[in-house]
């Protein structure tokens, strides 16, 4: 998706070239420039040097405005008075949306309240954050009221929103009927602009041929994009397009090093898989953490391979392990 650009400046370099004085062939008014011509020509590059950002027009402000979070927000609006003016409405939208967190959450000294969240997000939407619009939608989606969160979607897509596009593409894939075409358009939107979800969201349908030609390699591509940016998920799929040689060239140690990876942020079924790799190697403590923790997380499958290896271990090993578990924290993801 193209993205509008700083416009240029319309008259070239602010530099000018400037006439060469000799000393033979200089005349009287070219001595009387060179006597003078020092405060003017300060004052002229002085006035080149400040920029008046206060004729861009203000919906170009705006739209800068609508990717800035807010301490960036406020420190656009003290650029000029123009601007100040410009970005009042999304300033306003921001207060909004903080105090719709707040209340979602029940975070700073707030009762959790969606009610209320609801109230300020969309009092945020209508100052025209795209932010406050996606997560207005979220409530309606979590409420049933799916027609009225694929609108706001719809709005914050349309103006250039990442979240939005996303979650309108999302939308496309779980409607009665579903329209997969419309829902890949857009996760394309949100993908070049760089959101792990859609990402992966899109390379499900390109692996799946879901509203697009089928293309392994290509699903494969943003697989890897989602996993790098932190996706979780993708980390996963990355790790099985690398152990199979599927859209990517066949390396076991990439395959390895994105299963561990996924394990260690969290993903159940990674965590099952690896420690039965860790098993298969003899490194039968590592093996366990890996397992229990899987088991801990649902995956019926790794606790029998789990007391297998428990058996061949001391009461000292097996404590050990017990203890590693129960303080281990997941490595942080985006999903």
């Amino acid at each position: 998706m193209k993205q509008t650009t700083w416009p240029g400046r319309s008259d070239g370099s602010r530099f000018k070239a400037l006439p060469l004085w000799s000393a033979k062939g200089g005349n009287h008014s070219d001595l009387h420039r060179k006597k003078h011509g020092n405060r003017t020509s300060a004052s002229r590059s002085s006035s080149t040097d400040r920029r008046d950002y206060s004729t861009l027009p203000v919906e170009l402000v705006t739209k800068i405005g609508l990717t800035l979070s807010h301490p960036s927000l406020s420190a656009a609006s003290l650029a000029c008075k123009a601007w100040c003016e410009a970005l009042q409405q999304l300033r306003q939208a921001m207060m909004y949306m903080r105090w719709g967190k707040r209340f979602k959450h029940g975070r700073g000294g707030v009762s959790r309240n969606t009610d209320k969240a609801l109230d300020a997000f969309l009092m945020g939407a209508a100052c025209g954050s795209p932010m406050a619009m996606v997560d207005a939608g979220l409530i309606y989606w979590e409420r049933g009221l799916k027609e009225k969160a694929v609108a706001l979607y719809q709005k914050a897509a349309e103006l250039g929103d990442p979240a939005g596009q996303c979650n309108l593409g999302i939308s496309y894939l779980q409607a009665e009927p579903p329209n997969p075409k419309e829902a890949v358009k857009w996760l394309y939107c949100a993908s070049y602009d760089g959101h792990t979800r859609a990402q992966y969201q899109l390379a499900l349908c390109l692996h799946q041929g879901r509203g697009v030609d089928r293309n392994i390699q290509e699903a494969a591509r943003w697989y890897l994009k989602a996993a790098e940016g932190g996706y979780l998920r993708a980390m996963y799929n990355v790790s099985l397009c690398y152990k199979f040689g599927e859209g990517l060239v066949r390396s076991y140690s990439q395959a390895r090093k994105w299963m561990k990876q996924a394990a260690d942020c969290g993903h159940s079924k990674a965590q099952y898989e690896y420690g039965v790799a860790l098993f298969s190697k003899q490194e039968k403590m590592k093996a366990v953490v890996y397992l229990e923790l899987a088991t801990r997380a649902g995956e019926s499958a790794a606790a029998h391979v789990k007391n297998v290896i428990l058996q061949q271990l001391s009461a000292t090993s097996r404590d050990h392990a017990m203890r590693i578990v129960d303080n281990w924290r997941a490595s942080s993801s985006s999903s």
